[in-house]
């Protein structure tokens, strides 16, 4: 367990420095998620230490809303004055995803029909 932990938290450290070192506008745990993938396809997957420790993870990610939350309630004056703005970007990306999601899922369609 502890070497998985150090493997995801080494992949997340490693791509919080490169989105900092190269003033990336992408967020450095993204960075150290794809990092990650690439070193489990390298590896042929996870090993079973990595499984068990994920989904150990996954079993108490409900744990891991608790600062959103907290976050939320202390900017809730924020959230009050800017409530339009949030609620128009949520709505568009919302929107976005489904229809992107839509576009994926009729090329893939397309394309399996086209092997049948």
């Amino acid at each position: 367990m502890l070497n998985a932990l150090t493997l995801l938290l080494v992949c997340q450290l490693t791509g919080e420095v490169i989105a900092r070192a190269l003033s990336l506008p992408v967020p450095g745990p993204v960075l150290g998620m794809a990092l990650l993938l690439l070193i489990l396809i390298i590896r042929g997957g996870p090993g079973d230490s990595l499984k068990e420790t994920a989904n150990g993870l996954l079993g108490h990610l409900s744990l891991l809303f608790v600062p959103a939350g907290t976050g939320i309630m202390l900017h809730a004056e924020r959230l009050e004055n800017e409530w339009l703005p949030l609620l128009a970007a949520l709505l568009v990306s919302t929107f976005v995803t489904l229809a992107v999601s839509a576009g994926v899922l009729h090329v893939l369609a397309r394309r399996q029909a086209q092997k049948s």
